[in-house]
């Protein structure tokens, strides 16, 4: 059996997807669409309020394509508070004549190699921000689910730890010239979902999107053992934004 290395776990989270019926959204009453709206831009207002008591982090996209209409990308302490917003949701009006389309559970996660040796990570402030980080409000959003290949020689755990480390690093070098311009959230999700990690990036140019996922195909990490699902795109949405999205 190759040497275990078990990552750095922070926050749960969930990317809940959902498309809109807009012919149920139509058939509302002008009333009931008021309050359809009203109860969404509460539920906004509460996930700004837990993101500014640092106890997790909200972030609202449109989706291009069809998809989906829009994602909530949530981040909380405990599986029981994704739950809870879930399900929160489903009670309200403006849930109603939404459609699940997709959703991913995972825990926000650093490769171990990240902690400082002889030292406890979670004391490191640089670490626990990466680990329950808040989550950007940029212009766009990429998520895309990936898996580790498992093929022959190509078989990413029968690897030596020290090889898996070296890739990772290689990898990370080509993250890093993205740095200012894409801002990458890794959810680990080994027994938790499909796929065994789930990637959201952000930026406000989303041709970096194309630029990074491009230039990191050619690095042997990716080109040997990645393999990926599919990949979802937007547009930064607020409660303007989806007011207007909404009028009829």
């Amino acid at each position: 059996m190759t040497e275990v290395v078990h990552p750095l776990d922070g926050w749960y989270s969930l990317h809940d997807f959902r498309a809109i019926d807009w012919n149920a959204w139509k058939s509302l009453t002008a009333q009931e669409r008021a309050r359809a709206e009203d109860e969404l831009y509460t539920l906004l207002g509460k996930y700004q309020s837990t993101e500014d008591q640092k106890q997790g982090s909200t972030a609202f996209y449109s989706v291009v394509g069809q998809k989906a209409d829009f994602v909530f990308m949530h981040l909380r302490e405990t599986l029981e508070e994704l739950n809870e917003l879930e399900t929160e949701f489903n009670k309200t009006m403006f849930a109603q004549v939404t459609i699940p389309t997709y959703s991913y559970v995972s825990v926000v996660e650093l490769g171990a190699y990240m902690a400082k040796p002889g030292t406890d990570p979670m004391q490191d402030p640089d670490v626990v921000a990466r680990l329950k980080p808040i989550l950007p409000k940029a212009g766009h959003i990429c998520f895309y689910p990936m898996n580790k290949k498992r093929e022959g020689n190509d078989n990413w755990y029968m690897l030596p730890a020290e090889d898996r480390r070296n890739f990772m690093r290689g990898h990370g070098m080509i993250g890093r010239n993205y740095a200012g311009k894409v801002k990458q959230i890794i959810g680990g999700s080994i027994g938790l979902d499909d796929w065994e990690w789930g990637v959201t990036l952000f930026a406000d140019d989303a041709l970096q999107f194309k630029k990074i996922v491009h230039e990191m195909r050619f690095d042997e990490t990716s080109a040997r053992f990645g393999e990926f699902g599919d990949f979802y795109v937007g547009n930064l949405l607020n409660q303007e934004k989806m007011a207007s999205m909404l009028k009829l």
